[in-house]
């Protein structure tokens, strides 16, 4: 599956971008283990998502990592499920609430193993976008496989 959701946003505002950020944020941390490897990685991925758009300076440099940090003191100290929450009011729509779960699919994904701790993530977003458990398997499958 060819997984593309820069075309979003052209749309978003800086509320619904701050919320992808955060779900790939969440899906990094997932695991328990956040290294400087991955946040390295994160850190390429959200600027390739950005790169061309009216959001690549919000999403790049110490801009970024000032939201990342940010994000990170707000998971700490709220949990998950409350930015879950807030992620799902941030995000309107099936599309969008689909690209999020891709994004933290592709986060979760990147180092070639979904552990069950990023998996049970997974599920707690498709949950909370509302997307059923078997769209969202398959979602892990084809992305996972692209």
């Amino acid at each position: 599956m060819n997984f593309d959701p820069s075309s979003l946003l052209k749309n978003f505002g800086a509320g619904e971008l701050r919320a992808l950020v955060e779900t790939m944020v969440l899906a990094a941390d997932a695991d328990g283990e956040f290294t400087d490897d991955e946040r390295q990685q994160l850190v390429a991925s959200i600027q390739g998502l950005a790169k061309g758009t009216e959001h690549e300076s919000a999403l790049s440099g110490e801009a970024l990592a000032r939201l990342m940090g940010s994000i990170e003191q707000r998971l700490a100290s709220d949990g998950r499920a409350k930015r879950i929450a807030v992620i799902k009011d941030r995000l309107v729509g099936e599309g969008a609430h689909q690209a999020a779960l891709g994004l933290a699919i592709v986060v979760t994904a990147a180092d070639g193993i979904v552990r069950t701790s990023e998996r049970e993530l997974l599920f707690d977003l498709a949950e909370a976008f509302e997307i059923d458990q078997d769209t969202a398997a398959d979602m892990v499958r084809q992305i996972t496989r692209g």
